[in-house]
């Protein structure tokens, strides 16, 4: 292919990006994000390092991406500030040794923050693309994130042309970017497989810099195969919407959002295989590979995301078969995939999964006992807060039982009681609808907490008094940290 702008070496175009730029990435949970550039950038930023020089730059990307992008910048000491979701380990080591300057938000919010310029100039765009026209055409590859915006915003682009993503994809995508307001309005989704926007992004050709061609895969992970434990959540969690759908309390037709993860998987593979369940939609943020085998079964009807997270022999398969999938998938914008305003008039049964919760119904998703920072909360507050019928899911305890994820205070909190409907674990499921704090508490410590767990959480509960979620946060938080000491149950208990 012929490059109707330069051509750049990755070392020659991270010359051109400056000590303390803003630079906006591509890409969203590992899929289609730039990968030889920013592996340059980190390069260079240990060169100049070494000779005593500064060279740091703040990150914006879409949410979480490879170690290419991530983890090269971060083992290089050269970001500033990241926003929003990560989860790469050595980003997370960074942030929680307090040499990045980390600001978590919902998904939904980056964009419209970007385009009033609530995060300043973003100086450089660094954008994997599948193709580039001399017009400025270009076509994404396998996510969309914040890409468009991101683009559209930075002074300067850099286009990573990634060969491995055949040109047949132009469809696959839905570029939509709301008005801002005071004139915003509606977004016209009505069902998961409208398209209301461009399939491909125009960006004025004066902006690119230049091209970087690459043929690297992304560096999506396999999942673990489904243990005892994730495959009981994801039971207990089709057979409760089985149950509700029977009672008359669950209108056929809603489409479901799942969030990313091993329990995610088995949840959505629970309710493909639970025959009272008719096959649905999926409007959520992530389309990852299960969804994709439940594609072909005929359980999932249609998926709408905002990245297409495949491992390599499995996306292999889907482009070899492209035909068979190109009417099934689509592809938006995060501010569009994880709109409230759409999210709420789909009703949409969000399916999230919990760090930590409390029994008062509350959920930590993003902060290790409150102190260190975890991933980032993503789309689960914009999914969680508008739901139709919000669930959280989680393993009942940590460590092989040393630790119990349900505990009598969350040590942070993310979303609150008042938008977390149901509770699952492995032991079973709390439907919190209508239920005041004591029936709440009652509900989730004889369904869901450990067996081990429960009488000392009983105890706590009565030594709280009638209306438990007004009991002294900081004695809940002293039982709460014995609590998680298994072998210092004697002193919990002595706590009350």
């Amino acid at each position: 292919m012929k490059s109707p702008f330069p051509t750049l070496s990755p070392d020659e175009a991270a010359l051109l990006v400056a000590d303390g730029s803003t630079v906006g990435f591509s890409g969203f949970t590992s899929s289609g994000n730039a990968k030889l550039t920013p592996t340059a950038l980190a390069n260079r930023a240990k060169a100049l390092h070494a000779e005593g020089k500064p060279w740091k730059i703040g990150v914006i990307t879409g949410a979480s991406v490879g170690q290419t992008l991530d983890g090269a910048l971060a083992e290089a000491d050269a970001v500033a500030w990241r926003t929003p979701y990560q989860s790469n380990g050595s980003l997370r080591k960074s942030i929680n040794a307090g040499k990045v300057a980390y600001f978590d938000m919902h998904l939904s919010h980056l964009q419209p923050w970007l385009r009033t310029g609530f995060l300043g100039k973003v100086h450089w765009a660094i954008i994997e693309v599948a193709s580039v026209e001399a017009d400025g055409t270009v076509l994404l590859t396998s996510s969309v994130g914040a890409s468009n915006t991101l683009a559209l915003q930075a002074e300067r682009v850099i286009l990573e042309v990634n060969t491995r993503h055949p040109e047949f994809l132009r469809g696959l995508h839905d570029l939509y970017e709301p008005a801002d307001p005071p004139h915003r309005r509606e977004i016209p989704i009505y069902t998961p497989r409208d398209r209301i926007g461009s399939p491909v992004l125009k960006l004025d050709p004066k902006r690119i810099a230049g091209i970087v061609f690459n043929d690297a895969g992304d560096e999506v992970k396999e999942f673990d195969e489904p243990t005892p434990i994730t495959r009981a959540i994801g039971a207990n969690v089709a057979a409760f919407l089985a149950a509700e759908r029977k009672a008359g309390r669950l209108p056929n037709g809603l489409p479901f959002q799942s969030g990313v993860g091993n329990i995610a998987n088995a949840v959505i593979e629970a309710m493909a295989q639970n025959k009272e369940i008719p096959a649905f939609d999926l409007y959520s943020e992530v389309i990852q590979e299960g969804v994709i085998n439940l594609i072909e079964q005929g359980r999932i009807n249609f998926a709408s995301g905002t990245a297409l997270t495949l491992t390599e022999s499995v996306q292999k398969r889907v482009y070899g078969a492209w035909n068979e999938y190109k009417d099934k998938l689509i592809l938006r914008p995060m501010e569009i995939s994880n709109s409230p305003e759409v999210v709420r008039r789909l009703g949409i049964i969000t399916i999230n999964t919990a760090l930590e919760l409390d029994i008062d119904g509350n959920v930590n998703s993003t902060h290790v006992l409150g102190k260190q920072m975890m991933n980032g909360i993503g789309g689960s507050g914009d999914f969680t807060r508008n739901a139709h019928l919000s669930i959280f899911t989680c393993p009942s305890t940590q460590k092989d039982g040393a630790i119990s994820t349900i505990v009598p205070y969350a040590s942070h909190i993310d979303h609150s009681e008042h938008s977390v409907m149901v509770v699952a674990t492995e032991h079973g499921v709390a439907d919190l609808r209508g239920k005041d704090p004591v029936a709440r508490a009652e509900l989730i410590i004889a369904n869901c907490v450990d067996p081990q767990y429960r009488d000392l959480m009983r105890a706590y509960v009565k030594s709280c008094g009638a209306v438990h979620a007004h009991c002294n946060p900081d004695k809940a938080f002293i039982f709460h940290q014995a609590f998680q000491k298994f072998k210092d149950m004697r002193k919990a208990t002595e706590l009350l």
